[in-house]
């Protein structure tokens, strides 16, 4: 059995008393205490995560942007520095390898982004691509911590490590943007994204600089939060998770991913381009009942097997059942009644808009 990749932060993760569970090749922070409390920490003020398991990739060189073109589905070349694309790459057949969020350093240099059970693949599936341009990959994955802070009090708490003079590229931070700042006395990558739902900010530094960090934000006032708080905010916020609502045998069409109608040659671009309209969509379901529809529940209207949960669990902010499934697109009305069958009894679910879940902005 292959021993399970840590985190530069375990030894902090194991003083805060964190259960742990593996993701990926990773063991990481399931919760510290209870799951309900963090999940409702990020809501109300602001969650501390751990997510030093996911890949960085970075890209450099004069055929960087174009490279990425057409490694990429998307148009990465356009992207302007300092700024963050979500995107997908796929295979020659149009699956999904993975779902990524790539940011613009420079001219010449990308970020590139993978999930944590990807990564590798990613990293070496983009060496393999940027054959005959002319650029560098170099996977830093394992030379890099990942910390996010998220939440309505996210910005407040990172203000308060970051030196005066630089407060303003975190306070005129837009999203899905990104700026060199310095935090805790520590030089860091600070973007505002994350995967929650609520405003907050991503923080990459050197592995060996994590501690100080993670320690300064907790002082500060985060609470630790682990994979079970990320999975329902992330929920609630109707965001898709690679295994479950993303896979290698659905292409960006069936996931309701836009494809760029690029001039460009990209990998998986003729299969995109003939792919048939998807038979079935990704939609909300909610509940007024408490049970919750998880993970292959089937879905039926009447006798009629239409749709397959991909996510679904007790929404904490909610109070009610949510989920996310994949159901025949004649039946992805909002407002269309449906059943679950979980654990061979019927529930009954409706289709609604998504995300579940929208911060109060302001």
């Amino acid at each position: 059995m292959t021993e399970l990749l840590q985190s530069p932060l375990h030894a902090e993760h194991v003083a805060l008393g964190a259960s742990f569970t593996a993701f990926g090749p990773w063991e990481m922070p399931l919760k510290y205490g209870s799951e309900l409390a963090e999940h409702r920490a990020v809501r109300e003020a602001a969650g501390l995560f751990d997510l030093s398991h996911m890949g960085e990739v970075r890209v450099r060189g004069a055929q960087a942007g174009e490279f990425l073109d057409y490694a990429l589905i998307s148009t990465l070349s356009q992207v302007k520095v300092g700024k963050a694309k979500y995107s997908m790459i796929v295979n020659k057949s149009g699956g999904i390898i993975d779902d990524l969020i790539t940011y613009r350093l420079a001219e010449d240099e990308y970020l590139v982004v993978p999930n944590a059970g990807n990564a590798k693949v990613v990293a070496a599936e983009l060496a393999s691509r940027a054959e005959g341009f002319d650029v560098t990959v170099t996977d830093e994955s394992l030379d890099t911590a990942l910390v996010a802070v998220q939440g309505p009090r996210a910005q407040e708490l990172l203000l308060s490590l970051v030196p005066d003079d630089l407060a303003a590229r975190v306070t005129g931070m837009p999203y899905y943007a990104a700026a060199p700042v310095t935090v805790a006395g520590v030089d860091a990558l600070v973007a505002r994204t994350g995967y929650t739902g609520e405003d907050g900010f991503e923080v990459f530094v050197p592995g060996g600089k994590a501690a100080a960090v993670w320690g300064a934000l907790l002082h500060a006032g985060a609470v630790p939060a682990g994979l079970a708080a990320r999975d329902s905010l992330r929920l609630e916020a109707g965001m898709p998770l690679y295994g479950n609502e993303l896979t290698l045998e659905l292409t960006p069409v069936a996931a309701g991913m836009p494809v760029a109608a690029k001039d460009c040659e990209f990998v998986g671009k003729e299969a995109l381009a003939s792919a048939p309209a998807p038979e079935r969509v990704l939609v909300g379901l909610s509940s007024s009942q408490r049970r919750a529809a998880r993970a292959h529940d089937l879905l039926f209207d009447g006798e009629t097997l239409v749709g397959e949960v991909t996510s679904g669990q007790h929404s904490p902010t909610l109070s009610r059942p949510v989920a996310l499934a994949y159901v025949d697109k004649r039946k992805a009305t909002p407002g269309t009644a449906l059943e679950a069958e979980i654990r061979g009894k019927r529930y009954p679910f409706e289709v609604v808009s998504l995300p579940f879940y929208t911060r109060q902005k302001g």
